[in-house]
């Protein structure tokens, strides 16, 4: 038994049972993969995937313990890796951090800017991208720190540690006839043409909610992937933006106005990812602290060993 094996086991599941595709991110042969399952099959005497002709059709029951073994036996590798890299490392290593543009763009860049100065041998490096595909990028060890608000939560690998909370704001054009209601109303936003997230970001699932419960349909004319492209369309005039309170910047957003709707669409959850079982080195729990004060190396070790972590840090 090899852990080459046991790592193109774990990658063709993950890759939804796709040999072809798993052998692409494993930088080998689609035969070589083949070959190398069924010679670890033939040494334990189990059937790890079931077939039909040369395409491997689902898990077996026996499979899935092996993979669930493997998977954990992978995971000490790689922390091993990671003790010994701190250790004969020092103060060097590397850091990856997985997040969405408002993350980066808003949240981050006073963090970044205190922990490089306090580690400045880290290399650290930034992946933006969707809630899910920060999620995959920290079960792969792509990425050590998630940090998203949305689909985080449906990842039972990842330990999920909440940090802050946050509401949502109306961006319109100054002058705009909203900004002189007294207190804007779901209704009255439903009114106007809306350009706020794509359906997988920045508790856009809030938004859905609040016009469902009033049985509204809001008129979204066009979404982003984050708050600095709906203000560029907001300035156009095409409609009103709803965005991440944490995304208007006064100093920088000259010509909108923003009002708080935190009422309407109540507030959402900012949260820290960690794949469970993972060897934490100290810079990284720097980097938990100095985002979210609270998250103290105490709180995310017994985060790390227990379960419910959502349960026992609620903000």
């Amino acid at each position: 038994m090899k852990l080459q094996q046991l790592r193109y086991l774990v990658e063709v599941a993950r890759s939804g049972l796709n040999v072809s595709d798993a052998a692409e991110i494993l930088f080998t042969s689609q035969p070589g993969v083949s070959k190398q399952i069924k010679m670890l099959e033939d040494e334990l005497g189990v059937v790890v995937f079931e077939r039909s002709g040369k395409r491997l059709t689902a898990v077996t029951e026996p499979g899935r313990r092996v993979l669930e073994i493997a998977g954990r036996i992978l995971q000490e590798v790689a922390n091993i890796k990671r003790v010994s890299e701190e250790y004969a490392g020092g103060d060097s290593g590397s850091l990856v951090i997985a997040t969405t543009h408002t993350q980066a763009r808003y949240a981050l860049p006073t963090v970044v800017k205190r922990f490089i100065e306090r580690h400045p041998k880290v290399r650290l490096s930034m992946h933006q991208g969707s809630p899910t595909q920060i999620a995959e990028w920290t079960l792969k060890g792509e990425a050590d720190i998630a940090i998203a608000t949305e689909t985080l939560d449906q990842y039972p690998q990842l330990v999920m540690l909440p940090c802050n909370q946050w509401g949502h704001s109306v961006v319109a054009p100054e002058g705009h006839p909203i900004l002189e209601e007294n207190g804007i109303t779901l209704s009255s936003l439903a009114s106007w043409p809306l350009i706020t997230y794509d359906p997988a970001f920045a508790g856009r699932s809030l938004i859905n909610r609040a016009f469902e419960r009033e049985e509204l349909k809001p008129n979204i004319v066009l979404t982003a992937i984050d708050a600095d492209v709906i203000k560029t369309y907001v300035t156009l005039g095409l409609g009103l933006g709803i965005i991440a309170s944490i995304a208007y910047d006064p100093a920088r957003d000259q010509g909108l106005l923003a009002c708080d709707v935190s009422q309407l669409f109540g507030l959402t959850t900012t949260r820290i990812g960690l794949r469970r079982g993972t060897y934490l080195r100290h810079f990284e729990y720097d980097f938990i602290g100095l985002f979210a004060s609270h998250l103290s190396k105490h709180a995310v070790d017994m985060a790390m060993e227990g379960t419910g972590a959502n349960d026992v840090y609620q903000l």
